[in-house]
């Protein structure tokens, strides 16, 4: 089981509180997570990613185990803690404006 934390306007699309828990198989990794995300969750195809590219949004990262993952190659493993379910994967709205 695979553990993903959303920030709150995307608990509020798939109308869940708190972590999501996932069954993903195969190598643990940023496309794997996100594909079984959006399967599960089909309103958040084009969210998180670009429906056509499948590129991350601009202003979403990915962190895992206190580290920015967000410009990792996608299919890059995982660390262990994230693919055993001890630590989250966390998708993470970034800041901007002025």
């Amino acid at each position: 089981m695979i553990r993903v934390k959303l920030p709150v306007h995307l608990r509020t699309l798939t109308r869940v509180s708190g972590e999501v828990v996932l069954e993903v198989e195969g190598p643990i990794t940023q496309r794997s997570i996100l594909d079984a995300l959006e399967e599960k969750y089909p309103t958040l195809r084009g969210t998180i990613r670009e429906r056509i590219t499948l590129q991350r949004r601009s202003l979403v990262r990915f962190f895992a185990c206190g580290q920015d993952l967000s410009h990792a190659p996608m299919d890059a493993p995982l660390p262990d803690a994230v693919a055993t379910g001890a630590e989250p994967f966390l998708i993470v709205g970034a800041m901007a404006g002025g």
